[in-house]
């Protein structure tokens, strides 16, 4: 268990972040925009924006260091890669690593040798994945990881991340404003606004018996939204 036992995150002489919690298993933080959910997974990994302080105190059973125990997974990705340089020169692990998580991910092979803009968004974001995988993290941190994807694409990647968890064994910390889409991921919720919890608990319980008014708003919109697209 990973137990993040205090992080603050300051902004000048605010504090934008005062939280504490624990991943188990697989815990997700649900807000609307601005609720301080990307700036917490950054403070994990010390990828701050200038200008904010964290003050972390954490218990993990190892250091969390970006590209060795922890893989990021960005919001975008179809900004993630560079778009001048094909797959394989943004390989950073062995030929026969990508050969054998490709395959694993239904990943034609003749991908890896493309530009990013070669590939479509699902693609782009299976490729992310086996690029995340590749040095066998101990906890994944995904911010938004589906914003720019269309819903059904939306949906497979969710799928795909409960899939590589259950196959790998790795924690994750899933940040999203798509409290749906949390619920179908990730074991446990954490609802935050204004860089403050809100309401904590098993994802399930959450969903079907929210306690704040402020967690039934955003399950109400996001289930809207769904309606909508269809």
């Amino acid at each position: 268990m990973i137990r993040i036992e205090r992080l603050r995150i300051g902004h000048g002489e605010e504090t934008v972040v005062d939280l504490s919690f624990s991943i188990e298993r697989s815990l997700s933080l649900v807000g609307e925009s601005g609720s301080g959910k990307s700036l917490t997974l950054k403070a994990l990994i010390g990828m701050l924006p200038e200008g904010f302080e964290a003050d972390l105190v954490l218990d993990a059973p190892f250091p969390l260091k970006r590209g060795e125990t922890v893989a990021f997974i960005p919001q975008n990705p179809f900004t993630a890669l560079s778009p001048m340089t094909r797959i394989s020169g943004q390989w950073f692990a062995s030929r026969e690593r990508a050969r054998e998580l490709f395959e694993l991910l239904g990943l034609e092979w003749d991908l890896f040798r493309r530009y990013p803009p070669q590939l479509s968004g699902g693609q782009l974001q299976r490729v992310i994945f086996a690029m995340a995988l590749a040095s066998d993290p101990k906890l994944m941190l995904l911010d938004e990881p589906t914003t720019a994807l269309d819903p059904v694409i939306r949906d497979e990647v969710g799928r795909l991340l409960v899939e590589l968890q259950e196959r790998f064994g790795f924690a994750t910390l899933f940040v999203t404003h798509d409290i749906r889409l949390a619920g179908a991921i990730c074991d446990e919720m954490l609802v935050i606004a204004k860089g403050r919890a809100v309401e904590r608990g098993p994802s399930e319980r959450v969903l079907q018996a929210p306690r704040k008014a402020y967690t039934r708003r955003l399950i109400e919109a996001s289930f809207a939204n769904r309606e909508f697209r269809k």
